[in-house]
């Protein structure tokens, strides 16, 4: 028997894709990879599916690159709710426990958020797409399971108040 010829045509570089909120950063993957009728592809790093923002995608030779793009730096913004819990940790999960959330100043709000900067450690959540024995943590989740996870070391270089309305922060994090 032959050799089985690869699909795809040879493309090699980067796409700086403004990932839309809805999509998966695999679809997204996929769609820029059917597009260009790519051999070879791979993206930096998931974005969650409520989340729009860049997403590196790699093609080629320059999938070579994503190792180095994946443990870059990373900088977000994104909006908060105070006083309401999810089943998910995300504003897709069911709200399960709610609690009053006293009034707030901006002094107070940038106090608090000020000790969650540095070296601190996080325990991911379940609908990440951290692997744990080869399998990303969203794929248990949909599947009912929750595991125990162990808590990373992070680095938080600052997180900083953009606006302060009632129960909602609006923060950048880098």
């Amino acid at each position: 028997m032959g050799r089985r010829r690869a699909q795809g045509r040879k493309v090699n570089g980067i796409l700086l894709l403004d990932k839309p909120v809805g999509i998966t950063s695999n679809g997204a993957l996929q769609s820029a990879k059917r597009l260009f009728r790519a051999r070879k592809a791979g993206h930096t790093g998931s974005l969650d599916p409520l989340a729009s923002g860049l997403l590196p995608i790699c093609f080629g030779e320059a999938t070579k690159m994503s190792g180095y793009l994946l443990d870059a730096d990373k900088h977000y913004e994104g909006m908060c709710k105070l006083g309401a819990r999810t089943s998910t940790g995300d504003a897709e999960g069911e709200v399960i426990a709610t609690r009053p959330v006293p009034a707030l100043d901006e002094a107070q709000a940038r106090a608090v958020l000020a000790r969650f900067t540095g070296e601190i450690e996080q325990i991911p959540p379940m609908r990440s797409a951290v692997k744990v024995n080869g399998q990303p943590l969203y794929k248990l989740a949909h599947q009912g399971l929750e595991i125990e996870r162990k808590p990373r070391r992070i680095m938080v270089y600052e997180l900083a108040l953009m606006r302060l309305e009632g129960d909602e922060l609006e923060i950048d994090l880098r």
